[in-house]
């Protein structure tokens, strides 16, 4: 975006604007760096079924190209479906990431019901995001600093 805020640059190859929607795309992008590399998140399925989930992908720039990764987030059956519709909240001077979203409690029928829960994110060695076991307490406080 231009200084004016009313009007856009062009890149470098003359396009006004870079695609970046992954595959399997529904709603709730977010994105976050980490480690030099930058997170894009979102949900795919319906968010009034059980396959609501939450995917990602990582690049080396916010313009991509994304490599898709996978999903992290989805429904347990002993726990809760509709798992999705996220955002992450990082402890600033840590490496400390939580994962916030809604889901449906598995004797809820409405598909508007849902709740709104938080767990920690974890990642591996290689930077890739660890897939998160939903919980029915949340985050212990103890893990909360």
């Amino acid at each position: 975006m231009n200084s004016d805020l009313l009007s856009f640059q062009t890149f470098d190859d003359g396009e006004t604007f870079k695609e970046i929607t992954p595959e399997n795309y529904v709603e709730g992008p977010f994105m976050f760096k980490r480690n030099g590399k930058y997170y894009f998140m979102w949900s795919e399925g319906g968010w009034g079924g059980p396959n609501y989930s939450v995917a990602y992908a990582i690049a080396d720039s916010p313009l991509g190209p994304f490599n898709r990764i996978g999903k992290i987030l989805q429904q347990d059956p002993e726990v809760a479906t509709g798992a999705g519709h996220h955002s992450v909240i990082h402890i600033p001077d840590t490496d400390d990431y939580y994962i916030v979203y809604h889901r449906r409690p598995l004797t809820e029928t409405d598909a508007a019901h849902r709740e709104t829960c938080i767990d920690r994110m974890y990642f591996d060695g290689d930077g890739n995001i660890l897939p998160v076991k939903i919980t029915k307490e949340g985050v212990a406080k103890r893990e909360l600093k």
